[in-house]
């Protein structure tokens, strides 16, 4: 009797060792799967984020002045009654660069001008196609220091759009802006009295992304 007894419990002990058996193969089976389905959907996004980099990048960017890019409105009565702060004159700078591939020839109008805090400025890029084929080029942009971006409003510029010039073509390119009076009630800007605003022009491509400054990517 206890002979049958012990082989019996043997039995049923292999019985439950082979349906644990069956059940983790099938766990392991459902969570490889999982994984899978994971990874795939991961890859999917992270291609899907990328093309989107850009407009993303511009939206936000535009938004929140973030990393020293300005802001950009369109105008409205709130600019028009603006009254400036004419004890505190703010120096404009202008900067143009062209990367490496871009084959015009890029340069600001004026090297300077001298804006007051509530009061619009109007100030001019001129872009030149030297070359004998159309060329179109798209441009990015900052402000220096990074902290005065939030403060710089462009009403009207020529970013993020791109523009074709024809061989031998030039044109030139306006710039409407205007610097926010609270400028002077943020202790960051007390001692800031000049503003550095740079363009980059780069060849527009089919499939290509805007560069990323490094200081958003940290």
């Amino acid at each position: 009797m206890k002979n049958k007894y012990i082989v019996t419990m043997n039995r049923v002990l292999l019985m439950n060792r082979c349906c644990y058996s069956v059940i983790s193969a099938h766990d392991q089976k459902e969570k490889i799967r999982s994984t899978l389905n994971y990874m795939i959907a991961l890859g999917i996004m992270t291609v899907g984020l990328s093309y989107a980099a850009v407009p993303l990048y511009r939206i936000f960017c535009q938004a929140y002045s973030y990393g020293g890019t300005t802001g950009q409105i369109e105008a409205n009565k709130a600019v028009s009654n603006m009254k400036a702060i004419k004890d505190r004159p703010i120096k404009v700078r202008f900067n143009a660069d062209t990367a490496s591939s871009m084959q015009w020839n890029f340069k600001p109008q004026q090297p300077d001008i001298t804006v007051l805090p509530g009061e619009t400025a109007l100030a001019f890029y001129t872009a030149v196609n030297p070359t004998d084929k159309a060329v179109t080029g798209i441009s990015t942009y900052n402000v220096i220091p990074f902290e005065a971006g939030q403060y710089f409003n462009k009403i009207q510029c020529f970013c993020f759009e791109e523009q074709q010039l024809n061989p031998h073509e030039q044109v030139d390119m306006p710039v409407f802006f205007y610097i926010d009076p609270e400028y002077i009630e943020d202790p960051k800007m007390e001692f800031i009295d000049e503003i550095v605003l740079s363009y980059t022009f780069f060849e527009a491509k089919e499939g290509m992304k805007l560069p990323v400054p490094s200081y958003v990517k940290q």
